[in-house]
């Protein structure tokens, strides 16, 4: 899971070796932070989310799909 968010990640950033994804385990629930260069942020989110939206659908996706219930933060 982690390895697929940071491959869309990296496609969508100007700088990707800033790309960085941790893993944290709250509950039953699996909630990945995705952490980008300033300058790329604006990429990651775009207009009015929709970015962010589509990445967190696609997570929300893959990890049902594996039995998991998976979400995606954007950190500052």
């Amino acid at each position: 899971m982690k390895d697929f968010v940071e491959y869309i990640a990296k496609q969508l950033v100007d700088q990707p070796e800033f790309v960085v994804i941790d893993e944290e385990s709250k509950d039953e629930k699996l909630v990945l932070k995705l952490k980008v260069a300033q300058s790329d942020i604006g990429k990651v989110i775009g207009k009015r989310g929709r970015t962010a939206f589509a990445l967190r659908t696609l997570v929300a996706a893959v990890g049902k799909k594996m039995g998991k219930k998976v979400s995606l933060e954007v950190v500052d």
